[in-house]
């Protein structure tokens, strides 16, 4: 490395030390060409003049109270981030029609979820740079702003530029409040802080359909973001006062010049498009349409060039690639994604298996996911306090892989006449199996890496969880519709030639018209939900594959010790 006379480097990364003038981690330098992995060790010499960054090597907190207000603060936070995931999809209806606006249908959620997903990487890098507590703060303070618009929105447009905002300041909080934990608790006790805001993070997904529709239906689809408020600036205010972590003092300028803007461009570009596709495929526009194709197509290619040049040219890159340098490095991130893929198209699909097979309604659909819900949000933290306790995580991730692959694959097995109790067991088991997999992947990726990277891991970790979930979403729509266009046929003679009906069950129009069923003679229900449940069969066999592949890439992660410092 230069010394501090040849050339001016901007240390991104790096733990601030009681020791002055340690500096680790990747760089930027004006004289050199090649990049490596950040080294492991620090010595004492001065060798660059640095940027102090917010990294720290363990900024361990022993005060219950500053704990207590701390997590409780941080919590409320994950709440929102969850919360606005989900209240809107039972309210879309009320909104859509208080603006008259049919495009709306699509936009309200997927502004949101774009944009969250878009930004996620990017908060790792300017956490380092500038530090948790500010951005934690501004993050919180754009999603105010947004539910805000969205609260007073007079437009569908103020309305999806609202929920816009939100996404980006959601997505700056989720991934903060994980960096901050990480920051301030061992690598030994921060599962079971993680743990807590995991379940929270279930509980407000959960929560989320049922406020909406209560809200919808007593008061005004406007409280679905009012809400935020109140809970938000408590939050704020806690954070503001109880927060305590170094921040560097880096110029806004130097800041600026060290951030990789070429990769944040060409990530946020690969990612809009990519999910663009995902959003608008089979619903606005056909999957072959030269739309779709090219969005993917040229989504793939922003992908590749952001891999070029975070590889080759980036100095402080978005997502460093030695994070994936070997199988076991990168073991837990794909377990991660498996295990998140299969939680979100159970998540989604059970309640259109509960409107379809079960003939539930809408409200009851989303009480018959409460076994997944709960023994997910209890699972994760009982792990939590175990690999508090022991500091190994390698059994929670093969039991909960084991147990994972036994619960969604009893779903194939399930009987159209299956009782309730059998569908509560196999979910129970399924939840538990994502509940103890939510925070292990993370603490193998976190163990595996240096205390520079903990930002970095934290980031990529949200970045794909967000790219799984909504891949899942769609993955098993096409599988669905896919079955439900091949069963049309068949359908069509089973109600005696009559194909007007069957068509209102066909390929994408099958999700949509669960309603219509209940209306039919009680026959016809019987051959139809019999088709519905051929279909989502097959969706459960596409599941079971993606939890299969986890537990068989669960064997290349590596123990590292989760230590107490």
């Amino acid at each position: 490395m230069a010394s501090a006379t040849q050339t001016q480097e901007i240390e991104i990364g790096s733990p601030v030390s009681t020791t002055q003038n340690n500096t680790i981690g990747p760089d930027i330098s004006t004289n050199s060409s090649t990049r490596k992995p950040p080294p492991t060790t620090v010595n004492n010499e001065q060798t660059t003049n640095s940027v102090p960054t917010a990294n720290q090597t363990t900024n361990t907190i022993n005060n219950k109270t500053t704990i207590t207000c701390t997590m409780l603060s941080l919590c409320l936070s994950v709440l929102l981030s969850a919360l606005d995931l989900t209240i809107i999809t039972t309210a879309i209806p009320s909104i859509v029609g208080t603006f008259n606006s049919a495009t709306g249908y699509t936009w309200i959620g997927g502004a949101y979820t774009l944009a969250y997903a878009a930004v996620t990487p990017i908060w790792g890098t300017v956490a380092d740079i500038w530090g948790r507590k500010p951005v934690i703060l501004i993050a919180m303070a754009v999603f105010l702003g947004g539910s805000l618009l969205c609260a007073l929105a007079p437009s569908m447009d103020v309305l999806l530029a609202g929920r816009v905002f939100q996404g980006l300041g959601g997505s700056g909080m989720g991934i903060m409040v994980n960096i901050i934990i990480s920051d301030l608790f061992s690598l030994r006790d921060r599962g079971l802080y993680l743990a807590i805001t995991s379940l929270v993070w279930a509980v407000g997904s959960a929560v989320g359909p049922v406020l909406g529709g209560v809200f919808a239906t007593k008061l005004s689809w406007r409280w679905c973001f009012w809400i935020n408020l109140p809970i938000g600036a408590i939050s704020f205010t806690v954070l503001l006062l109880y927060l305590h972590v170094p921040n560097p003092r880096t110029p806004l300028t130097t800041g600026l010049k060290a951030i990789d803007w070429t990769g944040i461009l060409l990530i946020v570009g690969s990612a809009l498009m990519i999910l663009l596709a995902l959003d608008l495929g089979d619903v606005v526009y056909p999957w072959s349409s030269a739309t779709i194709i090219c969005l993917i197509i040229f989504g793939i290619l922003c992908m590749g060039l952001f891999g070029v040049n975070e590889y080759k040219l980036a100095r402080n890159p978005v997502i460093p690639f030695w994070l994936f340098s070997s199988p076991t490095k990168a073991a837990p991130y794909i377990v991660f994604a498996c295990n998140n893929y299969v939680f979100i198209g159970l998540a989604y699909y059970l309640p259109l298996y509960a409107q379809s097979v079960l003939g539930a309604s809408a409200l009851a659909s989303g009480l018959y996911l409460l076994p997944l819900i709960v023994s997910c949000a209890l699972a994760a933290a009982a792990a939590g306090v175990y690999m508090q306790q022991t500091g190994r995580y390698i059994p929670v991730m093969y039991i909960a892989q084991i147990l994972l692959m036994i619960g969604t694959g009893l779903l194939i097995d399930l009987r159209f006449e299956t009782s309730l109790t059998r569908l509560i067991i196999f979910q129970t088991l399924a939840g538990i199996g994502v509940g103890m997999n939510i925070e292990a992947p993370i603490l193998a990726a976190q163990a595996a890496t240096t205390v520079r990277d903990t930002a970095a891991v934290t980031a990529t970790m949200g970045f794909v969880r967000s790219l799984a979930t909504a891949i899942a979403v769609v993955v098993g729509g096409v599988v669905f519709q896919n079955e439900m266009t091949s069963a049309n046929g068949a359908l069509t003679d089973r109600l005696d030639g009559d194909g007007a009906l069957a068509k209102e069950f066909n390929g994408d129009l099958a999700a949509s018209n669960v309603e219509r069923i209940g209306a039919l003679e009680e026959s016809e229900q019987i051959i139809v939900r019999e088709t519905y449940f051929q279909a989502l069969r097959m969706v459960w066999v596409m599941y079971v594959a993606f939890a299969g592949l986890a537990s068989v890439i669960t064997l290349f992660v590596r123990a590292h010790d989760l230590r107490r410092e």
